[in-house]
């Protein structure tokens, strides 16, 4: 990674505000596999290109995209490579 993308390159907890939005719950600390390599890891640890239009969240074992995110005029519109375990959002839960 040259120097100009680490300068614009985030953590995936940047983006937490932005997964509550979308899927209702905060998805920072949920366990993903990247399709590409096969990783296990939490998806605050992807890294989180957010100057453009949209926002990207990468592998950082890999470079592989999982997330992306954008915002239209009709909603939020996603496409997910990742493949997260568990269920969310966690506040639909029933609580013994």
């Amino acid at each position: 990674m040259d120097a100009t993308n680490a300068d614009l390159t985030l953590d995936g907890n940047a983006v937490a505000g932005v997964l509550v939005e979308i899927f209702g719950d905060d998805l920072t600390a949920a366990i993903g596999t990247c399709p590409d390599c096969g990783r296990k890891a939490e998806l605050a640890t992807c890294r989180a290109y957010t100057h453009a239009p949209g926002i990207v969240l990468r592998c950082s074992a890999c470079d592989g995209v999982q997330l992306r995110i954008a915002r239209t005029p009709r909603g939020w519109r996603y496409q997910a490579r990742v493949n997260v375990e568990g269920r969310f959002p966690a506040s639909d839960l029933q609580q013994p």
